[in-house]
């Protein structure tokens, strides 16, 4: 059965207890939170006390996804702050499989994500460390864009190669995923939708997490 992840950058931040309170009702499995910091993408989302007012509240795993420089710099305060799963750029890390054996070693979900122009072939070396490949499939820094359709060729490629070493590790796809392609995108081969505006602008987010869930 495969998971969805509402994404908290698309949430209204004027109400987020109630946003937050809202996921936990749901059929969402994790909450996705985006951490940005203007300089490896451009966008500054939020820091360690917006997510400790979210850590208070969840009743989900925190799926946090690093959109920084360093990320490696920080790994110990996100664990501090509730993260279950953590994950890396591949391309903000110089040594991204000392950083993904801290991860583990304190006890979280060690991630790598992988932006849209570069091929999954840069990760076969890591997959077998980690628990989680989040694709982007719209270009990293903002909410509401459109899918890439190339990410389907890459998620089938991911897919085939985790099928051959047997490996554990979640598919998870982050950008433009809505109740149209949703579908197409879990026929690739992926096990985790992160979804934000699709979620966060429907008029019933609860029905829609429920949609998102059905295969």
């Amino acid at each position: 059965m495969h998971l969805v992840a509402p994404s908290i950058l698309s949430a209204d931040f004027s109400r987020l207890e109630k946003d937050i309170l809202m996921v936990n009702r749901s059929s969402a499995d994790w909450f996705h939170l985006d951490v940005m910091d203007g300089v490896f993408v451009p966008n500054i989302s939020f820091g360690f006390p917006v997510i400790k007012a979210i850590q208070k509240l969840a009743q989900k795993p925190l799926d946090i996804h690093l959109m920084i420089v360093r990320p490696d710099r920080y790994i110990e305060e996100f664990h501090r702050h509730g993260a279950h799963i953590l994950t890396l750029h591949y391309e903000a890390e110089t040594h991204l499989h000392r950083s993904v054996q801290k991860i583990k070693s304190l006890g979280m979900k060690a991630g790598v994500a992988l932006n849209p122009h570069n091929p999954v072939t840069l990760l076969f070396d890591i997959l077998h460390e980690v628990d989680l490949v989040c694709l982007m499939s719209v270009n990293p820094g903002f909410g509401g864009q459109k899918f890439i359709p190339h990410t389907l060729q890459k998620i089938r490629q991911l897919h085939e190669f985790k099928q051959k070493h047997g490996l554990q590790f979640h598919i998870e796809v982050d950008g433009g995923v809505d109740t149209a392609n949703f579908k197409g995108i879990l026929a690739a081969g992926a096990d985790v939708l992160v979804a934000g505006n699709t979620v966060f602008v429907s008029e019933n987010p609860e029905q829609t997490i429920r949609q998102l869930k059905e295969i």
